[in-house]
């Protein structure tokens, strides 16, 4: 019989706290990011002059595109070497002579459109005939490091 009168004392209790509203919680989570501007070169183009006719009297020329892209409305700057934006001038060499060029290229400045919209810098690439004409026969090379920075 006490088994009884327990379980039913039991039983009772359950049925009275069922009745009992209990209070619910609630929290602000806060979810935050950074995004970097960042800006990274897509394609470099090789500016091939091809073979420099010394009897020609013009200049040789070359044209390339490089392309590159930044943070969506990051500010960026093109340049080269010497720190310039636009226009480039250096020289190429076989060993023993040596060839003056110019490279003029373009949005060197500006503001990024984002990864999936690279933008494009036009490099046209000069080598006038009174730097070559004297020189000795022989395969020229050289290059030239661009930089793109936010």
């Amino acid at each position: 019989m006490k088994k009884i009168l327990i379980a039913a004392a039991v039983i009772m209790m359950v049925s009275a706290l069922g009745g009992i509203a209990l209070a619910a919680g609630t929290t602000t989570v806060n979810v935050s990011a950074n995004i970097v501007g960042t800006c990274q070169f897509s394609t470099t183009p090789t500016l091939a002059f091809g073979a420099l006719d010394q009897t020609s009297g013009a200049p040789a020329t070359a044209t390339g595109t490089l392309s590159f892209w930044c943070t969506k409305g990051a500010a960026y700057t093109l340049s080269d070497p010497l720190g310039s934006t636009g226009t480039y001038s250096g020289s190429i060499s076989n060993g023993t002579d040596t060839i003056a060029y110019s490279i003029g290229y373009t949005n060197a400045t500006g503001s990024g459109t984002g990864k999936t919209s690279p933008i494009s810098s036009t490099l046209n690439a000069t080598i006038l005939n009174t730097d070559y004409v004297d020189v000795s026969a022989g395969a020229y090379a050289g290059t030239v490091q661009f930089t793109i920075a936010p």
